[in-house]
């Protein structure tokens, strides 16, 4: 199994570290064999070390579906005008979407990444705050498939392509049907899952502990049966936000500002409340992880800057030291 730290691909992020050899003894010293990096917008450094970027989290939108519809209508509701919307996305159209994906790929590629991670999911700001959907999962996964086939084509490309599950609208790993409409439209060969186990965690708000977040995501792979030999990678972190979703969910709240991008802003900390993001500390996480027995294990968690980073994973890798999932 290999061990990664979540790490955004930005100068600002990669700048905390004074080389990188100080970033892979970092690494070491944690117990990881690498990054899950993320693309930050700008130019990849032509020297970033091969070994060390093995998976790669490609970009994603979480209001795409009716942008890749050409749903105008819709998105002038949603933006203001079709300038805010192209100012947005960086266009109009659905191939304005398509070529950033396919950008993106050429980036894992380049970076030598052995997995690359697809969020399968569409949401809206408003839709955040109300949880009164505007899509079906049905309708997300099947616009999910024809972009997923539509961007990696018929090339043999060297990584396997991991699809992320969200709470949102789409891909959930809590309905075994719609999971394998997901796995059975996508054509390529290498395709697998990548569990993320605080989202599944926020797809249930009864939840008020590890344990019993543990059990929850234990119940949905017994739940998927032979279909749980999908899931190839995991994201590991815990979200116990039922009890805030439960107070500030199911209406829009009052005050949010006109402007598209300073709506965004506020319903961004919405959402970091919603998705925690915060690491383990119950061992009752440990024999789900031994049934899924992953390839890869990425330690994706909030922080602030490198030691509070380090911190984060630290409190993770403790925990599967002591559970034997770990090298010492």
């Amino acid at each position: 199994m290999y061990q990664m730290m979540s790490l955004p691909l930005y100068s600002g992020t990669l700048g905390e570290y004074d080389s990188w050899r100080d970033l892979g003894q970092e690494l070491e010293r944690l117990g990881c064999d690498g990054i899950e990096g993320v693309w930050g917008g700008e130019d990849l450094p032509k020297d970033l070390p091969a070994e060390l970027m093995l998976g790669y989290h490609l970009i994603f939108y979480p209001d795409w579906l009716d942008f890749y519809r050409d749903d105008r209508a819709a998105l002038e509701q949603k933006f203001g005008s079709l300038e805010a919307v192209a100012s947005f996305y960086g266009g109009l159209g659905p191939d304005t979407l398509l070529e950033q994906y396919r950008a993106d790929l050429r980036r894992a590629v380049n970076l030598g990444a052995h997995y690359v991670v697809f969020h399968v999911s569409d949401v809206s700001l408003e839709e955040g705050y109300t949880y009164r959907w505007l899509h079906t999962n049905q309708e997300v996964i099947d616009a999910a498939v024809e972009v997923v086939n539509l961007i990696l084509g018929e090339e043999r490309w060297p990584f396997e392509f991991l699809v992320e599950n969200q709470w949102w609208p789409g891909f959930t790993f809590t309905e075994p049907e719609e999971t394998a409409r997901l796995l059975e439209g996508i054509r390529f060969a290498g395709k697998g899952i990548l569990l993320d186990t605080g989202h599944l965690m926020n797809a249930c708000t009864e939840l008020k502990t590890e344990a019993e977040g543990a059990d929850y995501i234990r119940r949905m792979l017994n739940r998927h049966g032979s279909l749980a030999k999908w899931v190839r990678g995991v994201h590991l972190h815990q979200s116990l936000s039922g009890a805030y979703v439960k107070a500030h969910t199911g209406s829009l709240p009052a005050g949010l500002p006109e402007d598209y991008m300073e709506r965004f802003g506020v319903s961004y900390q919405h959402i970091l409340q919603i998705d925690q993001h915060r690491p383990w500390t119950d061992p009752a996480i440990l024999s789900v992880l031994e049934q899924i027995e992953p390839r890869y294990l990425t330690h994706e968690l909030s922080s602030r800057g490198r030691m509070a980073r380090a911190e984060a994973v630290s409190v993770q890798t403790r925990l599967l030291r002591q559970g034997g999932r770990m090298r010492v």
